[in-house]
């Protein structure tokens, strides 16, 4: 490059790690909310800035220059700075009112999380929730939640963690399918019943495998991935299966099964990134999750 300049625009840079992250204007536009046309020009003028193509644009796409390449990590550098400042002027923000934003595994969002919102609701009428149930991992640093309950301990830097306890598993089936396969003694006689599992997520098999049985997903006779829909199969008779032990003892269409299959605690951990933190609304929703939570976990 022949020349640099003194500042540099993060909205045309912004431009430029989409394209490239994306490899195309069409897509890059949607992530950003964009014109395509708008787009095009914040490229060609980052590259007129730099004095550097960027792009080589093919038929199909968007392929970055051997420049463009050596520019993607600073610009992703730049943008986790802009992500900083963000949350650091949102973290400075007072009062207990706004939105929190907050993301829980399937279960725990079906199962434990609605009555402690509507606990914050009723304490905190200013204060609004977004709930996202997922059992994937969402971003704290990007905001895409503010404060996250998991079932394993972040390891992220710059993050607030404080595990508040297990949550105990269990083995349950309907009492309309055991009045009708009988009801396991032991574990050998345990094996010979139909279980419900999960179609593609790992967590039922390892957990088998940790006990010493090594099983494969055809042993299922009924599988399914969603936890709701899952219970639910349980709850109708597809046979037996795993839920939170207090789920399964609070419904009277199950009884728990004792095996005497060790079962694994599910650790329960609150986490909001640090700058998040020091807002009230922040502090006041940790807390009324921290004791809500405290409640269903040993």
């Amino acid at each position: 490059m022949d020349s640099f300049p003194d500042t540099l625009d993060w909205t045309l840079v912004r431009a430029f790690l989409a394209v490239a992250e994306s490899g195309s204007l069409s897509a890059a536009a949607r992530i950003l909310a964009v014109s395509q046309p708008t787009l095009g020009r914040q490229v060609k003028t980052l590259e007129a800035q730099l004095g550097a193509e960027l792009f080589h644009r093919r038929p199909k796409g968007f392929e970055v220059t051997e420049t463009g390449a050596a520019l993607i990590e600073p610009a992703r550098a730049m943008r986790d700075a802009a992500h900083r400042i963000a949350l650091t002027a949102s973290g400075q923000s007072a009062g207990l009112s706004g939105t929190v934003r907050i993301t829980a595994s399937v279960a725990m969002s079906i199962y434990h999380l609605p009555a402690i919102i509507a606990d914050i609701r009723e304490a905190e009428p200013d204060i609004r929730i977004d709930l996202i149930p997922s059992d994937s991992t969402s971003n704290l640093l990007f905001r895409e939640a503010d404060i996250a309950v998991r079932m394993y301990r972040p390891r992220q830097l710059d993050l607030v963690t404080r595990h508040l306890g297990d949550i105990e598993l269990g083995i349950f089936g309907a009492r309309r399918y055991l009045d009708r396969r009988g009801r396991p003694a032991d574990l050998e006689d345990l094996l010979r019943h139909d279980f419900v599992g999960y179609d593609t997520k790992p967590a039922i098999l390892d957990g088998f495998l940790a006990a010493g049985t090594r099983l494969s997903r055809e042993w299922f006779a009924t599988r399914c991935d969603d936890d709701a829909v899952y219970w639910e199969l349980v709850r109708a008779g597809c046979g037996l299966g795993f839920t939170h032990a207090a789920v399964g003892r609070s419904c009277p269409a199950t009884e728990e099964i004792r095996s005497g299959l060790a079962l694994p605690r599910l650790p329960v951990w609150l986490t909001a990134h640090e700058a998040m933190r020091h807002t009230p609304r922040l502090r006041r929703v940790w807390k009324m999750l921290a004791d809500g939570l405290a409640k269903v976990t040993a």
